[in-house]
Formats: C-alpha cells, structure tokens, sequence
C-alpha cells in the first residue's frame, strides 16, 4: 500500500494530503489571504496522519510543492518535507507548483496558462495541453496584452491562480477564459507524486533546495514617523 504525504506551501495556502496509489483520501488546508505555514504546517501533518489512522512509518514517501512561489512558504514546505524524509529514511519527490495548479483545470481541449502573482505586474507562469503536456517550461514574464497572443489565437486559454486578478484587467480576448481564487493545493500534488514514485524519479535529500526562479529581494522597511 502506497501511501504518501504531500505538501503545499507555495502561496497563501496551506495545504497537506494523503494519497493512496496516486488517489487523494484526506486532505486539509488554510485556504486564505494569511500566510499561516509556520503555525499550522507541522499540526495540520499531525492531524492529518492522526485523524486517518495513519503513522509516519506507513508514509513511503513525501512530495513536497517545489516551487516557485513564495520565497518563506517554500522554505517552510521544503524544510518540513526534508525533515521527515530524513527521520523516516524514505524518498522526497518535488512536484513543480504550476503543473500542480494546471490539473485543477479539466477541460478536453485548449491550454491551460497557470499564473502565480511575482510582485507588480510580474507572474510566474507555464503552459500546459489540456493533457497537462508541457508547451512552455516555467519562466517569469511581465504581462502584457499580447503576451499569450500565440496560444489565444488558435484556440480557449484556460488562467489560472492568484495571478489571474492582475491577468484579466491586461489580457482581452474571446479565448480567454479565467478561473478565480484558485491556489495551488496538496490536492493535485497526489497523482503526479504517485507517478513519479513509481519511476523513482526522486530527490537528494541533502541538497534538494525550492525552486525559487528569482533571486530574493528583501524589501526595505519604511521609515518610522
């Protein structure tokens, strides 16, 4: 039995689930506005694993959201994942954060754009078939009104995530199709994690680091009045 525990702190929502051959059977999560990973992350994998009768020995591997996203949330994540993949002597499997988000979108043709708010008009984005096939690896981009021209021009472009609010007030097109409030979650992590256990397309432990695609730049504090 193919238990795995995986982990999502890449935005606001923290997120954690149990798996059962690739198959979602518990999932809790913060879906809010708050970064809140550092107080509940390490109860909500206690509660989860308690709550289902499951102990850390039956785990046979954590995923963990890769990133990017936010620089303190993929840390949390990371580090947490790291810890019980170290004590427990079992596999870590990254799972990238925008191919997770495209699976929340299930449609049978077009492309599905993930987009992750990377400060002003910036995002973090992928492109993906309605199959989840990559078109265009990750990469942080400024929106403009032509950017995604390409895609939206053949055929309906499915957005989604946290980037959207900005994306729909610059992108104008009848093939444009926005979904809202939609984060990354544990959720979607399961299926893609199963599937890279079963290849052992795993990571070192020691020296596996977040995706974090930009460098970080720590923001001044304002001056006191």
């Amino acid at each position: 039995m193919s238990i795995l525990l995986s982990i999502e702190t890449a935005t606001t929502n923290c997120s954690v689930s149990l798996s059962k051959e690739g198959e979602t059977f518990a999932l809790l999560e913060d879906y809010n506005n708050n970064y809140s990973h550092a107080e509940r992350l390490h109860v909500f994998i206690e509660q989860i694993l308690q709550e289902n009768n499951i102990s850390k020995s039956d785990l046979v591997a954590v995923a963990v959201s890769k990133g990017p996203g936010s620089y303190t949330g993929l840390r949390i994540g990371v580090s947490a994942a790291k810890g019980l993949c170290f004590a427990l002597g079992i596999p870590l499997i990254a799972v990238p954060t925008l191919e997770s988000l495209a699976h929340q979108v299930v449609v049978k043709e077009g492309v599905i754009i993930p987009l992750l708010d990377a400060r002003r008009m910036e995002v973090y984005s992928a492109v993906y078939q309605a199959d989840y096939n990559p078109i265009r690896n990750t990469d942080a981009e400024i929106l403009t009104e032509t950017i995604y021209l390409n895609y939206l021009k053949d055929s309906p472009v499915y957005f989604i995530g946290n980037g959207v609010e900005k994306a729909k007030n610059i992108i104008k097109h009848d093939n444009a199709f926005f979904i809202d409030g939609k984060l990354p979650s544990a959720n979607e992590i399961s299926a893609i994690a199963y599937n890279k256990y079963k290849k052992n397309d795993i990571e070192d432990v020691a020296y596996f680091e977040p995706y974090y695609l930009k460098d970080f730049v720590a923001l001044k504090p304002k001056p006191k009045s």
